[in-house]
């Protein structure tokens, strides 16, 4: 059994009739990091995921999970993963307690056990006080937090966190965050599926960005920052005549085009800073008015839409 890579993927791909969820993606994952696929709703990662999980059988390629094929050895890639889907998969008219200690037995543990399995991951994620409520009255908070213990009762080598996120309120967010980052301190592998930059930003270890279908990019946070640039330039242009004289300007100072958002800001990548200052000196001398200008670092926001043209947030498809 490999040790030094949790996942390895080689053209995997998956479809549904003319319709492509996964195209060909190659993926290698190390062990014992964070991993994160970036995209928007219906751009493959549930799909890939749930090909990882051997709940979907590959059309094409091939998949391993420390050396174990997903296709041919699925019996012993389950036995090393968890899984935390977009929904919870807790029953709802059980307590808290009831739940843990039910996964437990489902996992082989013994009652004592799994009893005993159950009051430690209560307190881990901050459940004890509610143990012995119906999880029908659970926040949705909650509930992910419930649903991500139920996945840890015997602590896999390989966890996929499918969007686990989604919905939650900033405290709670944060809080998931921390349980993410401890189980990788604990020597764990973490393959997470999100539609949030700065989730990918602030937790992974390498980011590979999924569009479509297709595999557009692979690296580091900072190597996918300084892929489109060293510098961007963002201008506040409150009036939409101003802002589309702008981006003409822009484009025919630096032959790229700016990208546009509804709130009426612009971000242009720059070859160096002083076309900064070029641009907006050209806009003052156009009488465009700006609210506000400002050189930064590119976050991952322009990463997306200059690999991708759009947002990360489009309508599900």
């Amino acid at each position: 059994m490999s040790t030094d890579i949790a996942v390895r993927t080689s053209g995997l791909g998956k479809s549904y009739g003319d319709f492509t969820a996964v195209g060909a993606i190659d993926l290698s994952i190390a062990a014992g990091s964070v991993f994160a696929m970036l995209g928007p709703n219906g751009a493959g990662k549930t799909t890939t995921v749930r090909m990882l999980a051997t709940l979907l059988r590959p059309d094409r390629g091939s998949a391993e999970v420390f050396g174990y094929d997903v296709v041919r050895d699925a019996t012993a890639v389950r036995s090393m993963i968890g899984l935390t889907g977009q929904y919870a998969s807790v029953d709802e008219t059980l307590t808290a307690a009831e739940n843990l200690r039910l996964f437990g037995r489902l996992f082989g543990l013994s009652r004592r056990a799994a009893a005993a399995r159950c009051d430690e991951l209560l307190e881990e994620f901050e459940l004890s006080a509610v143990a012995r409520r119906s999880v029908s009255a659970f926040s949705g908070g909650m509930r992910r937090r419930l649903d991500l213990a139920a996945t840890l009762i015997t602590v896999p080598p390989l966890i996929f966190l499918d969007e686990p996120t989604t919905g939650l309120d900033p405290h709670t967010r944060d809080r998931m965050w921390g349980i993410v980052r401890g189980l990788v301190e604990r020597g764990a592998t973490v393959l997470l599926t999100t539609q949030y930059l700065e989730e990918a930003d602030a937790l992974a270890d390498r980011i590979a960005v999924i569009d479509r279908g297709s595999l557009v990019a692979e690296g580091t946070a900072a190597e996918l920052k300084s892929s489109i640039g060293e510098q961007v330039l963002r201008l506040d242009i409150p009036d939409t005549a101003d802002l589309r004289r702008a981006e003409a300007l822009i484009c025919e100072l630096t032959g790229e085009v700016p990208e546009g958002s509804s709130t009426g800001t612009l971000t242009v990548a720059l070859p160096e800073v002083g076309t900064g200052a070029d641009i907006v000196a050209a806009c003052r001398a156009a009488g465009i008015e700006l609210r506000g200008f400002a050189v930064d670092r590119p976050d991952l926001n322009e990463v997306f839409l200059s690999l991708t043209g759009h947002a990360t947030t489009p309508d599900a498809a």
